[in-house]
């Protein structure tokens, strides 16, 4: 499988599971509590398997980076957390930092 897309179905899962810790509630709502653990374990799971035909530094940046968009987007969307210009700014530079680290990757 594409170790690409491996890590990317990780980051969806650790997005996921980080939402859903939020809504939890402090892991006492059984349904948001159970795709936490089904989410970290799948992330976690899928993460290590790319590790094995990637460089641990540029999963990591990869995981990192997207992994934290997803998690200040979605909560924007789904909690109404703010986002702010710089906050945007800040979005912006992390996503061009993985650009690169994606492309380096694919010309080494």
């Amino acid at each position: 499988m594409n170790p690409f897309l491996t890590l990317a179905v990780a980051i969806g899962a650790e997005i996921t599971a980080t939402l859903a810790l939020k809504a939890a509630d402090g892991l006492t709502r059984p349904g948001p509590t159970l795709l936490v653990a089904l989410g970290y374990g799948t992330a976690l799971w899928l993460m290590s398997s790319s590790m094995d035909m990637l460089p641990i530094g540029v999963v990591y940046a990869i995981w990192a980076g997207v992994g934290m968009v997803g998690a200040a987007l979605g909560g924007a969307i789904l909690f109404g957390e703010p986002v702010t210009p710089l906050m945007i700014l800040g979005i912006g530079v992390i996503a061009v930092g993985v650009g690169i680290l994606a492309a380096a990757q694919a010309h080494a």
